[in-house]
């Protein structure tokens, strides 16, 4: 397709886009009017019915834990869109082993900001587990704490460890942590559906409100989505990672940013 008819079609798609917008705005309701049916109904039930101290939770992953499924794969397959349109373009151009090596740093890390990054991956990857496996008790979850433990090797690169952050965050190691993530969390939907006939039913004990191990499957689906928030994040940032490797070199003549 031309470029003109590229644009053209894009015109076409853009006045419809924004009209639906437009449409969907003005029938909004007014800010601050709240209709509470259905918020005050999980205040009333959830924690009797669920014993989950953190009702937020016991909706994404219990009440409605099945549109929660179509969220997590709308990351799984936009991250897997990623890696599948930028792979190919690796073999492309390599660059040089002497400018790989040289790749271990970047300029803008200074003393301050090395010693302040390379402190906090340990805090983050604990305050990820912390908020991933508290959900059904505090704020937080899956999806929180997803993207809290994926900043940790982010961490490594912004010391200036370029190749530090590539060993943490592995190719291999990130499209499992995805993959397993996105598959367990559907295995959980269907273990309701082989224990108790209902997709997605809580089948597990609720166990004792405010304890760890409370809210039925919540504590599992919330680590199985925090596997593939985590993996997802990281995923795409190594691919364009790796996009920045292979064309930084040509562009500029030292280490690189």
């Amino acid at each position: 397709m031309s470029r003109r008819g590229r644009l053209g079609l894009f015109a076409v798609a853009g006045v419809g886009a924004a009209a639906v917008l437009v449409v969907g705005l003005a029938g909004l309701p007014a800010f601050g009017d709240y209709h509470a049916a259905y918020g005050l109904i999980v205040n009333g039930v959830g924690l009797s019915e669920r014993h989950a101290t953190d009702l937020v939770t016991a909706v994404n992953f219990d009440y409605r834990a099945f549109d929660t499924l179509g969220e997590e794969f709308l990351l799984f397959g936009s991250a897997v869109g990623v890696a599948v349109l930028l792979r190919p373009t690796r073999g492309e151009r390599q660059p040089p082993r002497a400018a790989a090596a040289d790749e271990r740093r970047f300029a803008g890390a200074s003393p301050a900001l090395r010693a302040l990054s390379i402190g906090l991956i340990s805090p983050l990857i604990v305050l990820g587990a912390y908020i991933v496996t508290h959900g059904q008790l505090t704020p937080g979850g899956g999806f929180q704490g997803g993207v809290i433990l994926a900043t940790a090797p982010l961490m490594a690169f912004l010391a200036g460890r370029v190749l530090a952050f590539k060993m943490i965050a592995t190719e291999h190691l990130v499209e499992a942590g995805e993959a397993f993530g996105a598959a367990g969390y559907a295995l959980i939907g269907l273990g309701g559906l082989v224990f108790s006939g209902v997709f997605f039913h809580n089948f597990l004990p609720m166990g004792l409100a405010g304890h760890l191990l409370s809210g039925g499957t919540m504590p599992l689906s919330s680590i199985a989505v925090g596997l593939e928030v985590a993996g997802a994040f990281l995923l795409v940032w190594t691919e364009l990672l790796d996009q920045a490797m292979l064309h930084g070199p040509g562009r500029s003549s030292g280490g690189g940013s």
